[in-house]
């Protein structure tokens, strides 16, 4: 039975309107439950797309390597480390964000599972042997514009960090970097997954065409889904 002490500091937190998750101390995604907390990004539901549209990918023989960029708390790449392994597959994992609390929180989710998380910007802290390797390069990017930050939620603009939240003018600034730089670090035949918004899906894919990689877009099958309740991803594959 909870103390109804820490009970009442739980309820304070909630109705002061910090996010529910970071009250509990968990996120529920993809089918378990993930740490996190204050001042961490929280994943959206709308990005378990983002995880069905990897485990869709076709495959090569032998084991994959997953990078999980902008990897927050790491529910995305976990979910799908554990997805490929209940195919069979052997998977490494690594997972990466500039963020320190984020990178916490993804040791405490990712290690026990066997992934690796490092802290730094992008690809920066990533050893080179893994150039041109990776099968799956996910990256759940900032991609609200800033004009737009002030018309979210209190309890994302208020309680998560700006770094998660803010992708520029257009919202496309972090995308923009990961698939310019993506084709040095993807394998033939691998693919970067990255989330945007409905109206930013023609220019994502016109920036992924320039980089030579062939797009796709996956969206959320409910018509009438929006962007905060359905997904829209965009699957960016290096030719073989």
């Amino acid at each position: 039975m909870i103390d109804p002490a820490r009970l009442e500091r739980l309820v304070a937190r909630r109705v002061a309107g910090e996010p529910l998750e970071h009250v509990l101390g968990w996120v529920a995604f993809a089918g378990r439950r993930w740490s996190v907390g204050p001042g961490v990004f929280v994943p959206r539901r709308r990005t378990e797309l983002m995880v069905a549209a990897a485990l869709s990918l076709p495959r090569r023989p032998g084991a994959v390597t997953v990078l999980d960029l902008c990897c927050g708390c790491g529910a995305v790449g976990g979910a799908v480390l554990l997805g490929l392994r209940e195919d069979g597959r052997d998977v490494a994992l690594h997972a990466l964000d500039v963020d320190p609390a984020a990178t916490g929180h993804a040791r405490r989710n990712l290690e026990p599972l066997g992934g690796a998380v490092r802290t730094g910007d992008l690809f920066d802290p990533l050893p080179a042997k893994l150039r041109g390797r990776a099968d799956v390069l996910l990256c759940n990017a900032p991609y609200v514009p800033t004009d737009a930050i002030a018309t979210m939620p209190p309890e994302a603009r208020e309680h998560e960090p700006a770094v998660a939240l803010d992708g520029g003018g257009d919202g496309l600034d972090v995308v923009r970097r990961v698939v310019d730089a993506a084709p040095a670090w993807l394998a033939p035949g691998g693919s970067l997954l990255f989330e945007v918004g409905t109206g930013q899906v023609a220019r994502a894919t016109a920036l992924v065409g320039r980089a030579g990689l062939a797009p796709r877009v996956v969206t959320d099958a409910d018509p009438d889904a929006d962007d905060a309740t359905g997904g829209t991803v965009v699957v960016a594959t290096l030719p073989r």
